[in-house]
Order: C-alpha cells, then structure tokens, then sequence
C-alpha cells in the first residue's frame, strides 16, 4: 500500500474485530461500537484444506470474504509486514491476492515472520477492512507465518460506507423539539442502529447504538443545546453490518 494510504476506521469492541479503514490524505478518526448491537463482526478461522501448497521455506495465508453474507469475488487482500491504522498504514513488504467465486482467497509464499495487518479491500473503493484486538480494538490483529505452513485466518465481512442521512443535513442548525433523524433505505437491511454523539465530552447522549426498524427517528429524549455528530449502521437479517453512514455529520441543536 503507497505512503498515501491513510487510515480512519471504526473499532468494533470484540477480543477480534473488524474495522473499516478509509485510506486517503486525511487525518486518521476512529469511533467505538458496542458489538454490533446483536453480533460481532468476526468469528473463529476456519480451518480447512490447503488450496495451495505454500513453497519451500515460506507461508501461506488462506482465508474468505463474504458481503451481505455471501462470498465475493474478484476483492483484492494485502498481508502488511508493517501496519498503523492511525498513521501510515500498510507498509513494508506487501504481499497481495484476490478471491474467487467462493470468496477465497490464498497469499502465497510469505516470508515466515509476524506481520501486522491483514487488509481485504472493500470492492473498488478506497476504504478496507482489517481485523483489530483488544477490549476497544486499539491494535491491528497479527499474523504469525511459520514456514512450509498455511494461517487459516478469520472470515473477512466487508461493509460499505454509502449510507445516505436525509435529516438533519451537515451543518444543520435544528431544535430538539419535533425532530426526526431520516436516512435513505438501503438495500437488504432488516433494521439500522443510529447514535448521537455531543461534542461537548461533558454531555451524554441518550441515543447511542439504538436500534430501529425503520428509516427514521423522532427525537423523544431531551437533547442539550450544543453540536452534536450522528451515525447510522444498516445490518442484513443475519446481523451482519452491510453500511454505514459518514462519520463526520454534524449539526447544532439551538
């Protein structure tokens, strides 16, 4: 991954985690989720058959993608020697592959040591998805290649970052009363979690992580005076996350 690969994610709070990464010339910004709401975005590696015999001296990584719970092809996987989600993100020697039909995929011949991330690229986009550890998912997973092994590595579930908010736009200056938070549908969501973050650290907010059926929200909790940033996610009928909206909407309630 080039120098200009930056990294802004947002850390699900599991011991492995997946986080979505927006590579680009910003800054890096991170935000925490309380596990899905329903289900983490991980679950155990699979072991399986070798698709590949790795070569002599050297490793093999062999794992799958899916999308909407299903596997996806053609999504290209980069193993990093050296990975910061924070600043600078993939680097070192990259070694790279593609899945299949089936969603699989196989980096070959690796060079046996620990590596730092492991990124599956969210279709033709900018942004990728990387597996974290730890309580808030503060550090990329890591990935210890033996020689003359295969890693069966954790399934990969991507999700987008286009969901469209309707209400309130960017900028917005609303009142808490009446209120009602509108986000476009998307496709094959069963609900949405939205949250409600004040700037002020002093403020709580009522609305974190609160999950609704539908595409819209009446405010019926107080809202202090103040700017506030909110968030929506779209899960699949499996409580896979399929979408999430910008992070970075913000409006003031007067």
């Amino acid at each position: 991954m080039s120098s200009k690969w930056m990294v802004s994610c947002l850390c699900v709070i599991t011991a492995i985690a997946l986080t979505s990464c927006k590579v680009g010339n910003k800054n890096s910004r991170s935000a925490t989720e309380s596990t899905n709401g329903s289900a983490s975005q991980s679950e155990s590696a699979e072991a399986g058959v070798e698709k590949v015999k790795p070569a002599p001296g050297k490793g093999n990584v062999q794992g799958k993608v899916f999308y909407n719970s299903k596997p996806v092809e053609n999504i290209e996987v980069r193993l990093c020697e050296t990975f910061n989600q924070y600043f600078g993100g993939c680097g070192g020697k990259i070694y790279t592959a593609r899945t299949d039909k089936d969603g699989e995929y196989v980096i070959t011949s690796a060079e046996p040591k620990v590596y730092e991330g492991l990124l599956a690229r969210v279709f033709d986009t900018d942004s990728s998805i990387f597996a974290t550890t730890g309580i808030a998912g503060i550090s990329s997973n890591k990935y210890e290649i033996v020689a003359d092994k295969t890693l069966f590595v954790t399934p990969t579930h991507l999700f987008k970052g286009d969901l469209k908010l309707l209400n309130p736009k960017a900028g917005a200056k609303v009142s808490a009363q009446n209120l009602e938070l509108r986000w476009d549908p998307y496709p094959d969501a069963a609900y949405y979690k939205f949250s409600i973050y004040a700037e002020d650290v002093s403020v709580t907010s009522p609305y974190i992580n609160e999950r609704i059926e539908g595409t819209s929200f009446a405010i019926d909790k107080p809202l202090e005076k103040g700017i506030y940033r909110w968030q929506v996610n779209a899960y699949n009928s499996e409580d896979r996350k399929l979408a999430e909206s910008s992070s970075d909407i913000k409006f003031t309630i007067n």
